[in-house]
């Protein structure tokens, strides 16, 4: 195995533990970076600790300090992490079990690939598994990862396990603060039809591997346009705002277009028809 294992510790339930390791399960090496460079040399930039008093100082020699008051640090070295002994440092206790529903999505984060260490703790680890999987429950632990205590979920996969880190209750913004002040609405009942099929037409199986970043490509022949010596501009035009006189010809022609130019009729509600669309205003051509 290629990747270097992010932790290493044991996997403890009850009295059956083995060791294991944690590696991360997804990657980022693809995805387009940059350097902070000067345009009048180009030159990358380099980023230089320096100290407002003695000026640059070595990376290595420095040290984390916790502010407790203005310009007053508490200061704390390797040794002194060290010292912060929890047994979730290096043990991930399984202490409860739970249905996977009961685990609001808000609160999934990072997932990380567990895999026992070669020895005898293969079979633990794989009693550990099969129990798992024959309960059909996501196992509830906790974890020092990071600098910091997480709680994890783990679910089977596999020959293995997948540890997904949770967020904390107090890191999740409750939903009143921003969806309290959503104005209430009632759409008309034909507008909703037409949109629901609209969504039948498009349901799907999801695929991950079609998913495609298009803004990471465009940067991409950005770069090689700009290689060649052009200018390597892509632009997107901005979408208009659906006004709200043109919502149902919107939707309509959304209707038509998802089924591939054939559109059943809406069924008729006991409303008013819908006054005609207005076409909106030609906009003016920049000069």
């Amino acid at each position: 195995m290629a990747a270097r294992p992010t932790w290493q510790g044991h996997l403890k339930l009850s009295l059956v533990t083995c060791p294991v390791a944690l590696y991360t399960a997804t990657s980022s090496a693809s995805h387009v970076s940059f350097h902070l460079i000067n345009p009048d040399t180009n030159n990358r930039i380099r980023m230089v600790p320096t100290d407002p008093d003695t000026g640059p100082v070595e990376r290595s020699d420095l040290v984390k300090g916790y502010e407790v008051s203005k310009d007053e640090y508490v200061l704390f070295d390797d040794a002194d992490f060290d010292k912060v002994k929890l047994e979730s440092t290096r043990t991930i206790d399984i202490n409860q079990f739970v249905d996977e529903d009961d685990i609001d999505r808000l609160y999934w984060d990072d997932p990380f690939y567990v895999v026992p260490e070669k020895g005898v703790g293969a079979e633990a680890f794989a009693v550990i598994r099969d129990a798992m999987k024959a309960a059909g429950k996501i196992a509830i632990g906790c974890l020092v990862l990071r600098g910091r205590e997480r709680q994890i979920a783990l679910e089977v996969r596999g020959k293995g396990l997948v540890a997904y880190s949770l967020r904390p209750h107090d890191e999740v913004r409750d939903t009143a603060d921003y969806f309290d002040d959503i104005p209430a609405v009632k759409p008309d009942k034909d507008m909703v039809e037409i949109a629901t099929r609209i969504i039948g037409q498009k349901e799907s199986d999801f695929d991950p591997s079609k998913f495609t970043d298009r803004y990471d490509d465009a940067l991409k022949d950005m770069i090689k346009a700009k290689q060649k010596g052009g200018k390597g501009l892509v632009e997107a035009p901005e979408p208009d705002d659906t006004n709200v006189v043109d919502l149902m010809a919107a939707l309509r022609a959304s209707l038509k277009g998802s089924a591939g130019g054939k559109a059943a009729p809406a069924k008729k509600a006991g409303t008013k028809k819908a006054a005609p669309a207005k076409k909106p205003a030609a906009k003016k051509k920049a000069a």
